[in-house]
């Protein structure tokens, strides 16, 4: 089987794409045939070793996929061959063949394509998390989403509005505040244009936000934690503009709000049964056509420096897929 891997540390230029050993599935193991790999950002840290998880080299990127059933361990209980199926893999998804843990793979819902489902999990399972239990998000709320063009912005746009949120989609460029307001945001921002903490004081009346998505940090965070509203709660998501801000902590006093963690790797692991019910949830948003995967692009498996490119270039505009076999 082909795979792209990782023997060094360096940009998407530095992986190659190789002949390698099918793996086999033991256990738990559940073997795929790799129909569609989803990008997302930490893929572009992960091969320069500036992620949390660095993986034994070589080794392949790709947190998410979508494809087929084509063995199972002999403690596989809940999938045979043949299945089509949507998984959480950590990395290894940017090759043909992948085996994963039987506890990281669900079933594909129906009408859902390969690229949508290999596009779903990540960034809906963050968002979900992140508003449900760490915001606690109400019907009525403000929500303000940082880099709402991207796959988790985009989500998290949908997700504001399912939940009942006023949502304002704050992003770099006009064309990437339109789909945002596809997506269904009330309200956008340029903050490349005018100024972002202004802006909302401006839209709100003063009042500020209830909620802060951010996926961005950078000189954004700050800003937008001035326009907090009291009992405000800021989503730490991640960190895309590259910089990790460094937060006055005066302003949680004065403000009455809160800074929040989102971790949804470590959440899926350690609440189990709590992860489970937010795909339950999400599936039935997704069957009631509440929400639905945004694709900016889909790549050729051979082209995967362009689309890891697009992605750390803040070029997406929704998802990236890699289009891995048919």
């Amino acid at each position: 089987m082909k795979a792209i891997l990782c023997k060094e540390y360096g940009p998407a230029e530095s992986l190659v794409m190789e002949e390698t050993k099918s793996p086999h599935a033991k256990g738990t193991g559940v073997k795929v045939r790799v129909k569609a790999a989803g990008l997302n950002f930490p893929d572009t840290l992960i091969i320069q070793g500036k992620y949390q998880l660095k993986p034994t080299m070589p080794f392949s990127p790709g947190g998410e996929m979508a494809g087929e059933v084509i063995e199972v361990g002999d403690k596989v209980t809940r999938f045979k061959v043949g299945d089509r199926v949507m998984g959480l893999t950590g990395y290894g998804a940017f090759a043909e063949e992948v085996v994963i843990a039987e506890t990281n793979v669900l079933p594909v819902p129906e009408g859902m394509s390969d690229e949508e489902a290999a596009a779903f999990t990540m960034v809906y399972g963050t968002s979900y998390h992140a508003l449900k239990q760490r915001a606690n998000i109400q019907p009525g709320e403000t929500l303000l989403v940082l880099g709402a063009s991207g796959g988790v912005g985009l989500a998290t746009v949908e997700l504001g509005k399912a939940m009942g949120a006023h949502v304002i989609a704050a992003a770099s460029s006009a064309d990437k505040l339109a789909v945002a307001k596809e997506a269904g945001a009330d309200e956008v921002i340029n903050y490349t244009e005018e100024p972002l903490k202004d802006t909302i004081k401006k839209l709100t009346k003063n009042r500020g936000v209830d909620v802060i998505y951010d996926p961005v940090g950078g000189d954004f965070t700050e800003q937008a934690l001035r326009a907090m509203a009291w009992n405000g709660r800021h989503l730490i998501i991640g960190f895309a503009a590259g910089d990790i801000p460094k937060i006055p902590a005066n302003l949680t006093l004065l403000k009455g709000c809160s800074v929040v963690g989102v971790f949804w790797g470590a959440f899926t692991q350690k609440e189990t049964d709590v992860s489970a019910q937010n795909m339950m949830d999400l599936f039935k948003l997704y069957k009631d056509g509440k929400i639905k995967p945004r694709i900016s692009e889909v790549f050729k498996f051979e082209d995967y420096a362009a689309a890891l490119n697009a992605l750390s270039q803040r070029r997406a505009k929704g998802k990236i897929v890699l289009k891995v076999s048919d």
